[in-house]
């Protein structure tokens, strides 16, 4: 089983002090060439007077964005305690069991628009970007596209399930195709009241993050879309609809009551 989360946008401010980001010793060595050219980038976006429209960003956040151009030299965390928000508070990591937090180890992928993927042991300083930012000359989506798609591919390895929690743009910028998209489940989570359902996102958020956790503490993993829906549903009334054409994922509708 693979999970692939999304970052939060907001980041636990840095330590005072610690070692710097080490790109070389993160996971997925081979995204290594493009994570110094979006960091480059980055810390040099941070450094203009326009950075806030540049990244999209509020006056709110001038701290943050002024500390982007400091990032090579920030001390660092595991990124499962630099990402926080809802998701990353459901899952709640420091309190999973210490079978939880191995899986974790193994199976969980968080994207990122700076790193691409880190798993959740990775030490990584907070930052403020966001994949469906442009820095100049450089469109984040398609500068990570060509290099997610096959980390992701040997991420996953040849069989198991992939379970897709990410949100739009990341997903967008590794989109699952082909053959690996045959075991791959995309998760949506739908609000049902009067008979009528609706997409939800700041519950999907809270959702994803505890079907997260409740796969992570199963003693074994699930292996194939179906039996995924067996897990959940066994905490949610879920949906499991296979994809409208070959080469795409299946959707697993987790259902919350109004």
């Amino acid at each position: 089983m693979l999970v692939l989360l999304p970052p939060s946008e907001g980041k636990a401010a840095p330590p005072r002090a610690g070692r710097p980001v080490d790109v070389a010793a993160l996971s997925f060595p081979e995204l290594g060439p493009t994570r110094e050219k979006v960091l480059d980038a980055l810390v040099e976006t941070s450094r203009r007077p326009d950075a806030l429209a540049l990244l999209g960003a509020g006056v709110s956040l001038a701290d943050d964005v002024a500390r982007n151009a400091r990032l090579r030299d920030l001390p660092t965390r595991p990124a499962h305690a630099v990402y926080t928000g809802v998701l990353y508070e459901a899952l709640g990591f420091p309190t999973l069991s210490a079978a939880g937090r191995r899986r974790a180890a193994r199976r969980v992928v968080v994207a990122s628009a700076l790193w691409g993927f880190v798993r959740p042991g990775d030490r990584i300083p907070a930052y403020r970007l966001s994949m469906d930012a442009d820095l100049p000359g450089l469109p984040l989506a398609a500068t990570w596209r060509p290099v997610l798609g096959p980390a992701l591919a040997a991420a996953a390895g040849p069989r198991g399930v992939v379970v897709d929690c990410r949100s739009g743009p990341y997903a967008a910028a590794a989109p699952i195709r082909g053959p690996l998209a045959d075991r791959a489940v995309a998760v949506r989570v739908l609000r049902e009241q009067d008979g009528a359902r609706t997409v939800v996102s700041h519950l999907a958020k809270l959702t994803r993050g505890e079907v997260t956790r409740h796969l992570l503490e199963l003693p074994a993993d699930p292996r194939t879309p179906r039996a995924l829906a067996d897990a959940v549903g066994a905490r949610w009334p879920v949906e499991l609809h296979e994809p409208d054409r070959r080469g795409t994922p299946w959707t697993l509708d987790v259902v919350l009551p109004g």
